[in-house]
């Protein structure tokens, strides 16, 4: 079965535009045969300042193979991970509450050599992403601006190895 997402998008700031509307189906990396597996649906709260992992790729039964196959594999399969900010979980979004996104691992010190930042989510904010070239450190972290709660869904559909 396939999963497929759909984006539609209208703006009255400027006159000519006349929208964009557009489908995509999750597929495996250069085919199209369609991904078969998922993470599940899932909520993450965050009460702290602290990076925190999202999605371990390590983890993620994407990766259970032997070490080689794993690691070529994570370099070469399609992922694509939706990510919402979806406020303190009770109804209230913050407008001001930016959850940052990155990729990699970030360090007890601030960032490190790995660590890259790919998006802020503000309160209702979200994002839709195809990854490729993820391998086992590549992680997909989150971090709160503040010690108040914010509330993220998430789900990552993939490729089995």
């Amino acid at each position: 079965m396939a999963t497929t997402a759909t984006i539609s998008i209208s703006s009255d700031i400027y006159p000519a535009f006349s929208g964009i509307s557009k489908s995509m189906t999750f597929t495996k990396a250069g085919t199209s045969n369609d991904i078969e597996e998922t993470t599940g649906f899932s909520r993450r709260k965050l009460t702290s300042t602290t990076a925190e992992d999202l999605i371990i790729m390590a983890d993620a039964s994407l990766i259970q193979e032997t070490k080689d196959h794993a690691a070529n594999h994570a370099t070469t399969a399609a992922h694509k991970v939706y990510i919402r900010n979806i406020g303190d979980g009770k109804g209230s979004i913050d407008k001001s509450q930016a959850v940052t996104v990155g990729l990699g691992t970030v360090g007890s010190a601030g960032t490190t050599a790995d660590y890259q930042e790919i998006a802020k989510l503000y309160g209702g904010d979200w994002m839709l992403i195809p990854l490729t070239g993820i391998d086992a450190t590549g992680d997909i972290q989150v971090t709160a601006p503040t010690d108040d709660t914010v509330v993220l869904e998430y789900v990552m559909f993939y490729e089995e190895a």
